[in-house]
């Protein structure tokens, strides 16, 4: 596959994971396409790298800057061969405490805008019958967290779709990959986190501890974001590549054990599952 690889679309790049992506990305010789909201948080990125990058501001929650974004890109290098999905936030709180305008808009963000951008690209992908997508979701894709409902909500819904357009787009040459990182050593639960406003005194068991000023974990996470990037790069440039990436120590040992444990309740469950079928 690393014949075909040139030119990479990165969205969220101003910092975390996404700047790790730009960064490593430019580091290794390939083209990149590393968008922000603000163009200015990419400016030393792009100075750095004035042959091989090309830094756009790009809101994914605006359908027509997306297109400009993916027309300039492959003017100025053709065409696009990996698109990296990584642009959002974090959002924690109770379901009950949610405020609707709020929600919608980390859905607007994290679902829609990522499937918008998807959607853009994947002409020039069918049109060239090869390309690799990759969508950052989480080890939160695999289950919720208390006061993560619908952050996690929003990675499930991530981790649907990516699986049905795996099965549409691979006939086709195309590759999509759900990236799952557990806690890495980013701004996600310092700035890039937002909170509920509303604070019910009931949930304070439950969803206290994790609520944004009560999290004491930013800059003591275990994950090393550049490893990250390194790792999803070697990914991209084999043969053959997983559908689901768990990065980090703890998230294969959060996964493992939730999937241990759906696997336990379904056998204890079995008896009553199959019960409903017709009597034959």
């Amino acid at each position: 596959m690393e014949d075909k690889i040139k030119t990479w679309l990165i969205t969220g790049c101003s910092s975390g994971l996404g700047r790790a992506f730009a960064e490593a990305v430019l580091k290794q010789g390939y083209n990149a396409v590393i968008t922000a909201r603000k163009k200015d948080d990419l400016k030393e990125l792009g100075e750095k790298y004035p042959d091989s990058s090309l830094a756009l501001s790009l809101d994914i929650t605006d359908e027509t800057q997306i297109l400009s974004v993916v027309k300039l890109a492959e003017e100025k290098f053709g065409s696009i061969d990996v698109l990296l999905n990584n642009a959002g936030y974090g959002y924690r709180g109770a379901v009950e405490e949610g405020d609707d305008a709020d929600t919608r808009t980390l859905f607007d963000t994290m679902f829609f805008g990522t499937v918008s951008v998807i959607k853009a690209v994947l002409p020039g992908m069918r049109a060239k019958k090869t390309g690799t997508i990759l969508n950052l979701s989480s080890i939160g894709g695999r289950f919720a967290a208390p006061g993560s409902g619908y952050y996690s909500a929003a990675k499930f819904a991530i981790e649907g779709m990516s699986d049905a357009l795996r099965k549409e787009v691979g006939p086709l040459g195309i590759r999509v990959i759900v990236i799952e990182p557990g806690a890495f050593r980013t701004d996600f639960a310092g700035r890039s986190l937002k909170g509920t406003k509303e604070i019910i005194a009931d949930y304070e068991e439950t969803v206290g501890p994790r609520r944004k000023e009560n999290d004491k974990s930013s800059g003591t996470q275990p994950g090393d974001p550049r490893k990250a990037a390194e790792a999803i790069i070697k990914v991209v440039a084999a043969k053959q590549v997983p559908f689901r990436l768990l990065l980090g120590s703890d998230a294969i040992k959060l996964t493992r054990a939730e999937l241990e444990s759906q696997l336990k309740e379904l056998e204890e469950w079995t008896v009553v599952s199959v019960a409903t079928d017709y009597d034959k």
